[in-house]
C-alpha cells in the first residue's frame, strides 16, 4: 500500500509539477523576447538612415526566430514616416534588402563572416549573443539580473552611415567607440 501511494505520488508530479515548471520557463521566455520586440521598435525609432532609404524599413530575423509573434506585432508600425516590414530570411544572399537585422543567437558562430559581408551597408545590426557588439554588431541586448540591457557599438554604426540618438547611447551600459 505504501509503495503505490508513491508512485501515485511520483506520477502526480511528473504528470502535474514537470510541465508547470517548464510552462513557467517559457513564459520567461516569451516576455524575454516581448521586451526584446520593444527594444527593437525603439532601437529603430532612435535611427537616422540616409536619405535614400525607402518608405519601408525592412526588419529581418536571421536564424531560429525565438520571438514567435512578438515581432510580428511591429508589421505596419510606423516609425519617423516609414513603414516596418517584419521578414524572415533564410539565406544569407537576401540580407541586403533589409534596414535591420536581428541575428539570432543561432547564427552567432557565424556572426564576424557575415557581418565582414554587410561592412558599409546603411544596415543596422542587432544581436543578443554574447561578445556580439565586440565582433561587430551595432547593437547587442543582454539579459542581466532580469533586466534587458544594451551596448552599442558606435563605430560600426557610423560606419554603417548611420546615425544613432543620443538620447539612446546615454542608455547603453557601454558604448564602444
Amino acid at each position: 500500500m505504501k509503495r503505490s501511494f508513491y508512485h501515485f505520488l511520483f506520477a502526480w508530479y511528473l504528470g502535474f509539477c514537470l510541465p508547470v515548471s517548464h510552462s513557467v520557463a517559457m513564459a520567461d521566455s516569451m516576455i524575454e523576447y516581448q521586451v526584446k520586440a520593444a527594444f527593437i521598435y525603439n532601437f529603430i525609432a532612435f535611427t537616422h538612415w540616409p536619405d535614400s532609404t525607402g518608405q519601408t524599413i525592412n526588419l529581418c530575423i536571421y536564424g531560429e526566430d525565438y520571438f514567435g509573434q512578438e515581432i510580428d506585432k511591429l508589421q505596419n508600425r510606423s516609425v519617423n514616416n516609414r513603414h516596418i516590414k517584419v521578414m524572415r530570411i533564410a539565406d544569407f544572399d537576401q540580407l541586403k534588402v533589409c534596414q535591420v537585422i536581428f541575428f539570432s543567437k543561432s547564427v552567432s558562430g557565424q556572426l564576424s563572416r557575415i557581418l565582414n559581408d554587410l561592412q558599409n551597408e546603411p544596415i543596422l545590426t542587432l544581436a543578443d549573443s554574447q561578445n556580439a557588439a565586440a565582433q561587430g554588431v551595432a547593437i547587442n541586448m543582454s539579459l542581466i539580473n532580469e533586466k534587458i540591457v544594451f551596448e552599442i557599438n558606435l563605430a560600426k554604426v557610423r560606419a554603417s552611415g548611420l546615425d544613432i540618438s543620443s538620447k539612446l547611447l546615454q542608455l547603453a551600459v557601454k558604448v564602444h567607440q
